[in-house]
């Protein structure tokens, strides 16, 4: 893989963590209206890939940690892709 494709993968993923960063602080807002088109962007961008994960892990009650994992995963992902174009 070229450098040049890497660094554009990089990038990609860096502003993709972003949105789901933003999504993990917004959960946080307890009055926060979805429908509202920064959140509604917000949430139709992570829930693809938010939804398998949501599945794959165990329901922990109220708490749905599968921004954090997939946040971790992007920066993992980021990481070895760094790590890769040398």
């Amino acid at each position: 893989m070229s450098a040049e494709v890497i660094r554009m993968l990089v990038t990609i993923i860096q502003l993709y963590s972003y949105v789901v960063l933003a999504r993990i602080i917004l959960s946080w807002i307890p009055n926060f209206n979805r429908s509202h088109p920064i959140g509604r962007f917000i949430y139709q961008v992570t829930d693809p890939v938010l939804e398998p994960v949501r599945r794959a892990l165990p329901p922990l009650g109220m708490v749905d940690i599968s921004p954090i994992i997939v946040f971790f995963g992007l920066r993992i992902l980021k990481f070895l892709l760094l790590r890769l174009s040398g």
